[in-house]
């Protein structure tokens, strides 16, 4: 996954052709009318490579026909950078009506760390958490993890965690959030990944606070079969972009075989709820 940090991510987006496709079709049914995308990433870490900037995103977007893009660090605050939150706010600010955001903290400072959650919810006004254990080394279903989980349910914000191959990560272990925090909504984001997909769907199936979200999952029929077994409102859009562009992940939503209505489910109403239920 891009955000494990594969590599530097720079430059425009002039080898994917503009979906002037998509814009045709919106009004007929066939894709909807608005698409919000549950997961890129803004950042500037020039020690680890990584150049992100929001232009680079916007770009994209606009590429693929995305309205409206959830974004987060890269980093975890406040660990490397203890202006993260106010970065992304600037981000907002500058692009009007074009970006969401949810709060990617380090569990490990406590007090600390629920602060920003609360923070970023209450007075930045972001929409959720981001927790990924992988880069801060904190098991999801550990008590630091559940008390940001709990924080964020506290405001009715969801908590998006990195659900993949990746140790920590898995869907069987993050089940264990969601069994501890029956409160919280749960996004498993890219829904279990290459290996995991299976047990991702299975966990969604037994757990109804738990949602699918889509970034970089391989598998079109995968997302279908989702669809199919929890419901097209418990499935939602995402690209990991700019390392996965939205084009390119919303090519792989659409061949998964949903109907018109399933679709704006998954590309716009799902994730739109999410956002109107926050307090904030």
């Amino acid at each position: 996954m891009s955000d494990s940090g594969p590599g530097p991510v720079t430059g425009g987006v002039s080898a994917y052709a503009r979906c002037d496709t998509e814009r045709a079709l919106r009004g007929t049914g066939i894709v909807s009318a608005v698409i919000i995308d549950a997961h890129a990433h803004v950042d500037d870490v020039p020690a680890l490579g990584w150049h992100m900037p929001a232009e680079l995103l916007l770009e994209q977007m606009d590429a693929a026909g995305v309205d409206v893009t959830v974004i987060m660090t890269i980093t975890d605050a406040p660990e490397v950078n203890p202006t993260a939150l106010e970065m992304i706010r600037d981000v907002m600010d500058s692009h009007p009506g074009r970006f969401e955001a949810y709060a990617r903290i380090h569990p490990w400072y406590g007090d600390e760390a629920e602060d920003l959650v609360v923070r970023a919810i209450r007075d930045l006004g972001f929409a959720g958490l981001k927790l990924h254990p992988v880069t801060t080394i904190a098991h999801p279903a550990e008590e630091a993890s559940l008390r940001l989980i709990r924080r964020a349910a506290s405001f009715n914000a969801p908590t998006l965690i990195h659900c993949g191959d990746d140790p920590m990560c898995t869907p069987l272990e993050i089940e264990q959030a969601a069994i501890r925090a029956p409160e919280a909504t749960i996004v498993l984001g890219h829904m279990g990944a290459y290996y995991h997909g299976q047990d991702a769907l299975a966990v969604a199936e037994r757990r109804p606070n738990v949602i699918l979200e889509t970034s970089a999952c391989p598998y079109p029929d995968l997302i279908g079969e989702a669809v199919r077994r929890i419901g097209a409102e418990r499935v939602i859009f995402g690209s990991d972009a700019p390392g996965c562009p939205p084009a390119i992940e919303l090519a792989k939503v659409r061949a998964a075989g949903l109907t018109a209505e399933q679709l704006e489910r998954v590309l716009h109403l799902n994730q739109q709820a999410l956002f109107d239920g926050v307090t904030r």
